[in-house]
């Protein structure tokens, strides 16, 4: 089975030889059902707007078209966050994906740490997640997250990110590529940002927004970094970003775009001299800790660090004999949010308890 690192080596076509060529093919074969299988419910919804369902407040979706990493938590967070400072009751309402019963997965976790006081649903049912949250939680206004290509809620703004290490999927639909629906689907977004902006020099951003705006000319357009900007452990401890500068880490991550956290790490200076990826919401159970524990602790490393999306599944302070740490992210606009926010501002007053 392939990790995320190397699928993206083989979509992307990268990877060459007569194997990657043959995988290639029968993944483009497996393509074809599924696109048609996407589009076939994207027309029933796009035919009959009674086929979604409306909830008595406004619904903001934040979601992407492409599988992996995009950076939809951080900007949930954001998002949360700048309703909340205009006194907006937000519940954030998710499916809850990899979560065991009666448990929250690793997204809410992370986003309850960060946005306390935020109420947040787990509903494969979205719609009834929805219902909850007004019920339980009498929120004023409904955050979607991850649910652009969940149409049976009906929703008043769609954000959708694109990343810029791979915007549009390598141009196909899962699993031949990484679109979760053929490309056209983005001309129901409101908004489109690009995330992981500063990858990309001038010229590329300029093709991404040229191509975006065919393909959705009515989407208000953004660009934003993920930036790191500290250290925190499962005490609550913190540090700053130059304790990583120089020193020999050991990493490892179970998230939707690995190598995106790698390159982080390296860009702010540490050695990475153990690297380990996991599938997308890993759960590490005693096994996984144990061996992950012995590897660190003979590459002689001297701390290692996880994504905060992994550490909230390891309530640890250390491993291997190294202290543990969360590189914690955080959404960072070009334009300060100046176009997000206007685009945000049409869904608030109407969302004012």
């Amino acid at each position: 089975m392939l990790d995320a690192s190397a699928f993206r080596e083989l979509v992307s076509g990268r990877r060459r030889g007569v194997g990657a060529s043959l995988l290639r093919g029968v993944l483009r074969a497996a393509e074809v059902p599924y696109a048609w299988g996407v589009r076939w419910q994207n027309r029933r919804y796009d035919r009959n707007d009674s086929a979604a369902t409306r909830v008595s407040v406004p619904v903001v979706c934040v979601g992407n078209l492409t599988l992996g990493g995009t950076g939809k938590t951080p900007m949930v967070k954001w998002i949360a966050r700048w309703f909340g400072e205009r006194g907006v009751s937000v519940a954030i309402v998710s499916r809850g994906y990899g979560a065991a019963a009666g448990a929250k997965n690793d997204e809410a976790l992370e986003l309850e740490q960060a946005l306390a006081g935020v109420p947040h649903v787990q509903n494969p049912d979205r719609v009834a997640g929805a219902r909850e949250a007004l019920e339980r939680f009498g929120a004023g206004l409904i955050l979607l997250d991850d649910g652009f290509q969940h149409r049976r809620l009906a929703r008043d703004l769609d954000v959708v990110l694109l990343d810029a290490t791979a915007p549009f999927g390598y141009e196909h639909v899962f699993p031949r590529g990484m679109l979760r629906e053929p490309v056209e689907g983005l001309a129901r977004a409101d908004v489109v940002c690009l995330t992981r902006a500063d990858v990309l020099d001038a010229k590329g951003r300029a093709a991404v927004r040229l191509r975006v705006a065919e393909l959705a000319p009515q989407a208000v357009w953004c660009e934003a970094s993920h930036a790191p900007c500290e250290l925190r452990n499962s005490a609550g401890e913190t540090r700053p970003l130059e304790s990583l500068k120089g020193r020999r880490v050991a990493a490892f991550a179970g998230i939707g775009n690995p190598a995106a956290f790698r390159r982080t790490l390296e860009e702010l200076g540490a050695e990475t001299s153990f690297w380990r990826e996991f599938p997308d919401h890993h759960s590490y159970g005693e096994v996984d800790r144990a061996a992950l524990a012995a590897e660190i602790a003979s590459a002689q490393c001297e701390l290692v660090v996880a994504t905060h999306k992994d550490l909230v599944k390891l309530p640890i302070t250390e491993l291997g004999g190294c202290p543990l740490w969360a590189l914690v992210v955080e959404m960072r606009f070009a334009d300060q949010g100046t176009m997000l926010k206007r685009a945000l501002e049409h869904v608030l007053p109407a969302s004012k308890p």
